[in-house]
């Protein structure tokens, strides 16, 4: 140790780093040994927030109690699709059509920039049909043929409600638990907890519709790492001969040389750490090992040519083409069988400002057959029952007209007060509708959940306490639900 980390007055925080510990790749060691070996270190339970628990295998994570769900697919709707033209049946909209937004129903209640201005809210019915579907009796609108026909086996929460009024916090708050920039996403949080199943893949995985121009953006935010170690961020994947960026070799370099690049950039590495423990040395070197072991277990996981044609007839004819909604929940469901623990699809294109009678459809038919799919092929193979599939955005929709109600079209603006999802599998229970809206569709009067209390949710069925995973930072300790979130047990198995 030398003379100015012993000075009270020299000592810095890098110098204290230094020199406490050699300490940091010691403890990686250990976790190591101790994985190899089948244990979990009392180091393994404290590092990654969980405190003491139940062994996960294959990683060096702890659940809390026993899990129902190993792992999760998000197919997350951007944009906000219209709860009123999907999954909450008004009728009395469609009689109450053209007519004034109650003043006893709006209740005050905030509008945005783009309706709170109108001089009128003319109510609007929705002009699609409805029926009730399964044993379940669960009403969807007509623009949802095939996910009426998973209605025995899926949940549907009518109950949903958010502070957000505007995209970009709303739906960094669906993805992060919080409004403000900055936190750790979803899969950032289950992979810092739990760990991965397979060393040869990410734990968490994102994908994006591809050829999608209109919307809103998707920024690399939501599915960020926040203030946790960088390698817990989550992984694109895109359509194409490289579906991870500069993850070939380049031309000329076989892998042979790059392991024996690898080989003597680790050796560097581990030279520094012991000389400087820096956890971002670390993470450095992980990310490398990761990108290596991606080079041959991508190309195996992203080869669809062993997928029988009834398959691809399962999910649609998009599902031949890189890239696509329908491609991407393949693609989900072939990184799930892979030990993949959460993996986020995004698709744009919901947002129905104007020309909904038109717009809607065009995403349902992008969407609703492949979504369907997925749940049925996970079924199908016997993986539906510890996977947890999410379909939703990121709040709902008005029950009033944005703009000019014309005879053949009209928009709806935001409205965080109510909006609908649907889940399945997991230990979810199926069949059933959880929470209800008024008459109007405009106020929540049974079972409201919050993103916080769906966030709660989502980790209790992955066997995690949302109260007690968490990561020290700027001086006190944060969690994905931050102070908030309650279970939803009503809808668990």
């Amino acid at each position: 140790m030398n003379e100015s980390a012993l000075n009270p007055i020299s000592i810095n925080r890098r110098a204290l780093l230094q020199n406490s510990a050699y300490g940091f790749g010691g403890m990686a060691l250990g976790q190591l040994l101790a994985s190899s070996l089948g244990e979990s270190s009392a180091f393994a339970n404290s590092a990654n927030g969980l405190g003491e628990g139940t062994p996960v295998p294959g990683s060096m994570g702890t659940l809390h109690h026993a899990a129902k769900a190993k792992r999760v697919i998000f197919l997350f709707q951007s944009g906000a699709p219209s709860q009123l033209d999907l999954f909450d049946y008004k009728p009395l909209l469609n009689q109450k059509h053209g007519t004034e937004l109650p003043d006893e129903i709006r209740g005050g209640q905030r509008l945005t920039g783009m309706s709170g201005n109108q001089s009128s809210l003319p109510l609007v019915g929705s002009p699609f049909e409805f029926k009730q579907h399964g044993e379940s009796g669960t009403w969807m609108s007509d623009q949802l043929p095939y996910t009426s026909k998973i209605a025995d086996d899926i949940c549907v929460v009518r109950s949903m409600y958010t502070e957000a009024i505007n995209h970009g916090p709303a739906v960094t708050f669906m993805q992060t638990g919080s409004m403000f920039p900055g936190r750790p996403s979803m899969g950032a949080w289950v992979d810092y907890g739990l760990g991965s199943e397979n060393e040869n893949l990410p734990a968490f995985v994102v994908m994006t519709t591809k050829d999608q121009n209109s919307g809103q953006p998707l920024v690399s935010r939501f599915w960020g790492n926040g203030f946790l170690p960088s390698e817990h961020q989550g992984v694109q994947f895109r359509s194409g001969a490289d579906p991870v960026l500069y993850l070939s070799n380049p031309q000329g370099i076989d892998s042979q040389s790059r392991r024996s690049a690898m080989d003597a950039l680790s050796k560097l590495h581990q030279m520094q750490l012991a000389t400087q423990a820096d956890p971002l040395v670390e993470a450095r070197i992980a990310q490398y090992e990761m990108a290596f072991a991606m080079q041959s277990s991508i190309p195996e996981a992203t080869d669809f040519a062993d997928e029988p044609e009834e398959v691809f007839e399962l999910y649609g004819k998009d599902s031949k083409n890189p890239g696509s909604f329908a491609a991407n929940c393949l693609m989900a469901r072939r990184l799930a069988q892979r030990g993949v623990r959460f993996i986020q699809l995004y698709h744009k294109g919901w947002d129905h400002h104007g020309g909904l009678p038109k717009g809607l459809p065009n995403q349902c038919k992008a969407t609703d057959q492949a979504s369907a799919a997925l749940v049925q092929d996970l079924k199908r193979l016997g993986m539906l029952e510890d996977t947890l599939v999410i379909w939703g955005g990121e709040f709902g929709r008005t029950n009033y007209c944005q703009g000019k109600l014309t005879e053949n079209s009209f928009g709806r603006d935001h409205h965080p007060r109510c909006f609908s999802l649907w889940m399945a599998g997991g230990g979810v229970k199926p069949g059933i509708v959880h929470g209800a809206t008024d008459d109007f569709g405009y106020n929540l009067t049974e079972d409201p959940v919050h993103i916080h209390d769906l966030h709660a949710t989502i980790m209790h069925l992955l066997g995690v306490d949302h109260e007690r995973l968490t990561f020290r930072y700027q001086g006190r300790q944060f969690r994905l639900t931050d102070v908030h979130g309650e279970v939803v047990h009503d809808i668990l198995a």
